[in-house]
């Protein structure tokens, strides 16, 4: 009878040894599930700034398209234009430098 009160005690250990070994493969894959969702969190969050990014960007180029047929089309637009910003002039046009203006004088 001793064999046989010998034989459950035998399995315990090992049957506590597995027991602990899968609760520890199951603490490692609830860490890898969480860092996992972790990533896939911060890449669905990444992928919704740069979509926002690309369409304010289109944006952008779709206006400037505008702009270049507004300035293909309008000459009056282009010279003006030309002559605020690059301070261009036509040909045997006289332009006059004036001095930035002061603070004006009092009477």
């Amino acid at each position: 009878m001793s064999g046989r009160a010998a034989a459950p005690r035998e399995g315990r250990p090992v049957r506590s040894v597995t027991v602990a070994a899968v609760l520890f493969l199951l603490l490692l894959l609830g860490v890898a599930g969480a860092r996992s969702w972790r990533d896939l969190d911060r890449a669905r969050d990444r992928q919704a700034d740069l979509e926002l990014e690309i369409a304010e960007t289109e944006e952008r180029i779709e206006t400037l398209e505008r702009r270049i047929q507004r300035l293909r089309r309008d000459p009056l637009l282009l010279e003006r234009l030309a002559r605020e910003e690059l301070n261009l002039v036509r040909e045997g046009e006289v332009v006059f430098m004036l001095p930035a203006s002061e603070a004006p004088l009092e009477p």
